[in-house]
This record gives structure tokens, sequence and C-alpha cells, in this order.
């Protein structure tokens, strides 16, 4: 039987205990996940969908698939996407557990994944036994190890540090890993949340699949997309995969076999969601308001936030921290995980996302109005 480590999030329960415990309660920005509601146009469809007596499509409806196609277009930058290049997923974490094994990829294979990772990344290569390395260029690799390479995992606008891999960063990658043979996935579920100088951007954050990244060849690419942060629609298991035609239509008819199908009235409401952009903005507008309220709280409180130039969290660390100079331990991450949790604020340990992340701490900015304004206040008479 696979034993695979305990879901980590787990051990954050003691810290949930303290924070729940403050006299005015908990502020809890560890999970992003979205509080507001699923904008009425998507929950329409998916009414107006329900009478779904038959067995949906595993590669999508040709209307769901054409919409991904024309938002590639409009929103990054992708012009002329083939709809039978594209497919819905259960979700997104649900295939990047599982794309390693889609692939065929086993022991001695190897899989790399930014050197600050979401954890899934790690999953999928122990699900199939494959050796994960943490890396955020192929040139970090010595010549045994890259020859082994089977997959790369990109993840711009990145969880957690919102930090954003600029287009002639992803053609590099892209160009090692095409001369390796090796399979290269964009996980880019915060395109649409980019802060700083990406708030204005027409396409978002750079995409994998743009003519500037990938000179319109998309052999061994593979982009993959949520609508779990755009449209509040996490609830839904909404998300989709675009890319090399080959890869895609056998990964479709894998999935066809292990029966890996969104359902018929989800297809019908990421169709409508992907035909909306003025939800996007509007969603984007809250986010906007609450992060700079947060950011301005935490740099008053003397922390420091790094990169966080978009998507859903700030990505702290503590600027007072004596001998702040010296490499950050776990132990640093988590001393500041309880300062937070005593002030009511529920965070997460940078250290979840690898060792990299030690001496961090991701703040989400996916909470209520009321939550935000409660945990900036408290951060302001701080210290």
């Amino acid at each position: 039987m696979l034993t695979l480590p305990e879901y980590p999030w787990e051990s954050l329960t003691p810290y949930r205990r303290t924070a729940e415990a403050h006299p005015e309660g908990i502020a809890d920005l560890s999970i992003g996940t979205p509080v507001d509601d699923t904008p009425a146009l998507i929950q329409e469809a998916l009414a107006a969908a329900a009478n779904a007596h038959g067995y949906p499509t595993t590669q999508g409806t040709l209307a769901l698939r054409q919409a991904i196609a024309a938002w590639f277009e409009r929103r990054r930058g992708v012009p002329g996407l083939d709809p039978a290049t594209i497919f819905p997923t259960v979700g997104s974490k649900e295939f990047i557990a599982w794309l390693p094994l889609l692939l065929g990829l086993g022991p001695g294979d190897v899989i790399v994944r930014p050197s600050v990772a979401y954890p899934t990344y790690d999953i999928g290569a122990l699900l199939v036994g494959a050796t994960a390395v943490a890396a955020d260029s192929l040139d970090e690799l010595d010549a045994e190890t890259r020859s082994r390479v089977k997959l790369v995992w990109l993840n711009s606008p990145a969880n957690p540090t919102g930090e954003v891999t600029s287009a002639a960063q992803l053609r590099a990658v892209v160009g090692h890993a095409r001369e390796l043979g090796a399979v290269v996935a964009g996980d880019e579920c915060y395109a649409e949340l980019g802060w700083e100088q990406w708030d204005d951007s027409e396409y978002g954050t750079p995409c994998l699949l743009s003519p500037e990244v990938s000179d319109g060849d998309h052999t061994n690419l593979l982009s993959v997309y949520s609508l779990s942060k755009q449209s509040n629609l996490a609830g839904y298991r909404a998300a989709f995969v675009a890319g090399d035609a080959a890869l895609t239509a056998t990964l479709v008819n894998t999935r066809k076999h292990a029966g890996m199908i969104v359902p018929m009235p989800v297809q019908a409401a990421m169709t409508v969601a992907l035909n909306d952009d003025a939800h996007v903005r509007a969603q984007k507008a809250r986010y906007r308001v609450r992060r700079a309220l947060l950011k301005d709280a935490l740099e008053a409180a003397g922390l420091v936030v790094d990169h966080s130039e978009a998507g859903l969290y700030l990505w702290i660390r503590d600027g007072r921290r004596p001998g702040s100079d010296a490499p950050a331990t776990a132990e640093d991450s988590w001393e500041l995980i309880g300062e937070l949790a005593d002030l009511g604020i529920l965070t997460g340990p940078g250290t979840f996302y690898g060792a990299a992340g030690n001496g961090y701490v991701r703040v989400a900015i996916t909470a209520s109005d009321e939550a935000v304004s409660r945990a900036a206040d408290r951060l302001r008479t701080w210290r």
C-alpha cells in the first residue's frame, strides 16, 4: 500500500485553536479559498443545465472548448488554439497530481518543480515512484539528473510566493526542456490576478503557450488553468488544459478509460464564465482592496513582503528577526505563525512549500472584508 505524507495543513490545528480563542474571533488568512459569492450568471447557467440525464464527454462540449480557445486569445495572447487540443479537468489539483501517471512516468524518471512550490507536484512524483527535484532552472541540475528529466513544472504566478516568470525566462526553460525531450507543464491558475507592474497588463501574466514563448509551436507544452480563483468556482472543480495536440489526445483517451469527467452542468457553467470578463474584473477589484489593506498593515508591523506581484497571497518574513541575515529555519516560520495566532490571525507556514520557504509565512487575501479589516487593525497595534 502506498503511504503518502500526512496532509500538511493538519499541523496547523493547534495554531487554529489559539487564533479561535482570541476574544474578538479568528481572522483566517491561511488557506486561499474564495469566500465571495459565485457570480449569479454562473449559478444560473449551472441550474439551467441541471437536467443532465446523459453522460458528459471527457473532452468537454464543443461550446466549452471554443470558449476556452477564445479566452486564451482574448486574455492570454494565444491566438488560434484548436479546440481539439483542449479539455476540462476536475479542478487543476487533480490534473497536477495525476499527470505523471498519465504520462507513463515511473522510477528513474525525474520531475522538476520550482524550489518553493505547491506540494502537489511532489505528490504526483510520489504516486508513480519518480524523483522530484526542486530547481528554478535546468542549469542547476547535474548532467546525469538532467538526462532523466521527463516533466518540468512551471508555476507562474507562483503559489505561494506570487512571483511572475517573465516570457524570456519561460522561453529559456522551454528551450532547455526540448533539448531533453521533456514535457513542460505551466500551472497558470493565478494569471488574471497580476498586481503592481502586471495590474494593467493586456494579457495578464506571460503564458507558456504564447507566441513570444513558444514561437507558436506547442510541442510538449501544456497550460493548466483553473476558474476557482478568477470566478469563485472552487466548489465546482472547474479547470482545463490546452497545448500539444498529440499529448492532449493521449491524455483525453486515458481519462476516458479512467472516468475522469467534468459533470455536464459544470461544463455549462464554465462556458458562461469564460465568455464573461466583467465578473473577473469585479472580483479582482475586491482582492485589490484587501491586498492593499493587508500589505500596508503587515509592513507597518515590521514584516517584509517579498515578491507577491501576482496571485492571492502575500509572502512575508519577519524583518525584525535577530540575525535576519543568517539562513532562516523552519522554526522561524512556526515562531511567526505562533505570534500571529496569538493575535487571532491564522496564516500558512512557508515550510509547507519546501526548504526554500523556511522563515516565510503565506498570508491569503481571500478572507472576507470584515476578517481582513480585523487582521489589519490588530497588525497595526502589534509590537
